[in-house]
C-alpha cells in the first residue's frame, strides 16, 4: 500500500490563457474585474486586476477560488442550493475563513481531476460567472 499520493495542478501557461479569456468577455460585456487561478492545493498560481477594477474584487476572486477548490464544486447557485434549507449549515459556512458564496468561483477540472479554480470578481454575480465560463471554455 502505498503511502504517498501526487496531484495534477494547471500550469502557468493555461492560467494566461484563461486570464486572456476572462478578460476578453469581461470587455465584451462592460466591466472590469480581478481574476484569481490557485492550484489543486489553494496557492495562488496566477492574478490580474484590469485598470479600474473594483479594489475589494482582488479579495473576493481570492476567496472564490479557494471556495471553489477547497470544496470541488462552484460558488453561487451550486452552493446555495447546498446550504438554503440547512439553518445550520447556512449560517455554519459563513465562519469559515476565505468562504465565499457569491457566483464566480469555479473548479478547473481536466480529465476529471481538480487541478485549481478561478474566482472573478468586479461586478454582478452572474456577469462574474460569465468570465469565469469564459476562462474556463479555453481548457
Amino acid at each position: 500500500m502505498s503511502k504517498t499520493f501526487s496531484s495534477s495542478s494547471i500550469n502557468l501557461e493555461s492560467c494566461q490563457k484563461m486570464g486572456d479569456a476572462a478578460i476578453a468577455k469581461a470587455k465584451e460585456i462592460g466591466i472590469t474585474i480581478a481574476l484569481t487561478i490557485v492550484d489543486s492545493s489553494g496557492n495562488l498560481k496566477y492574478f490580474i486586476r484590469m485598470d479600474n477594477a473594483p479594489l475589494i474584487a482582488t479579495d473576493i476572486s481570492r476567496k472564490k477560488a479557494i471556495t471553489a477548490v477547497g470544496f470541488g464544486m462552484p460558488t453561487g447557485e451550486a452552493w446555495h442550493n447546498f446550504i438554503k434549507d440547512d439553518p445550520i449549515l447556512n449560517n455554519g459556512v459563513q465562519n469559515i475563513h476565505d468562504f465565499m458564496l457569491l457566483g464566480g468561483g469555479a473548479p478547473i477540472m481536466i480529465e476529471n481531476q481538480l487541478v485549481g479554480a478561478v474566482g472573478v470578481s468586479g461586478a454582478h454575480y452572474s456577469q462574474d460567472e460569465s468570465c469565469a465560463k469564459a476562462a474556463l471554455d479555453i481548457l
